[in-house]
């Protein structure tokens, strides 16, 4: 198995069938671990269709219990070559998750975040205060960590599956982000960066970070630097 691709759903109904199509649809030998993090829109009895599809596995919490548990119960699953991250909503093209692999299996990476700053500017659409807050995690990050990240929020983050199940993971919620690329970089691994698209939503169209859980992310970064 070349990936696997593990989705955390909370109320996507709109979009996840569409997320999963296109994930089915990669050239590569995949899987796909979808973990329902109790949704209360109908994304639920839209996850129970695939629990009998070949490379499926769908895994139900009767309460929910955060992004960062939800991936975790995901990691458990995995077992392809490497692993990534994948969101039920359709700001990131799962036709990048290729490229990143390819990317991956050529400089032999434990570690690949996908970039969607690789442009200068903003990417169009992205609000203004979650442009500044991407920079000032990705300069944290840096500054803290001893190496350059321009995209330490970036969903696509993609790992050998050996390395990810290695790092005792604590996250309960978005902290994710800033957990992993803590681990990875005090383990000595470089982290590598491919360019990606980005099709950013609002929180009216079911965008779930909101301003409070920047504090999650600086304190994630800070707490396992000290």
């Amino acid at each position: 198995m070349d990936l696997s691709v593990v989705v955390p759903v909370y109320n996507e109904k709109e979009t996840i069938e569409e997320v999963i199509s296109r994930v089915q649809a990669l050239p590569l030998e995949k899987e796909i671990i979808l973990v329902d993090d109790n949704s209360t829109d109908g994304s639920t009895e839209i996850l129970k269709k695939y629990q009998e599809e070949r490379n499926i596995k769908v895994v139900f919490f009767s309460e929910n219990r955060g992004k960062g548990i939800a991936l975790r119960e995901g990691f458990e699953h995995v077992s392809g070559l490497y692993t990534v991250v994948q969101d039920g909503d359709l700001e990131y093209d799962p036709r990048d998750l290729v490229k990143m692999y390819e990317f991956a299996r050529e400089k032999n990476a434990d570690v690949v975040y996908g970039n969607r700053f690789w442009e200068e500017g903003k990417p169009e659409g992205m609000a203004w205060g979650n442009y500044i807050f991407n920079l000032v995690l990705a300069k944290l990050a840096t500054v803290l960590y001893g190496r350059k990240i321009n995209d330490a929020a970036t969903c696509y983050k993609m790992f050998r599956t050996e390395f990810l199940k290695s790092l005792s993971l604590e996250c309960r919620g978005f902290e994710f982000c800033s957990e992993v690329t803590a681990k990875s970089r005090l383990r000595g691994k470089r982290i590598y960066e491919v360019p990606i698209s980005y099709t950013p939503r609002t929180v009216c169209e079911g965008k779930k970070i909101r301003p409070w859980h920047a504090l999650d992310f600086f304190w994630a970064l800070l707490k396992y630097r000290l």
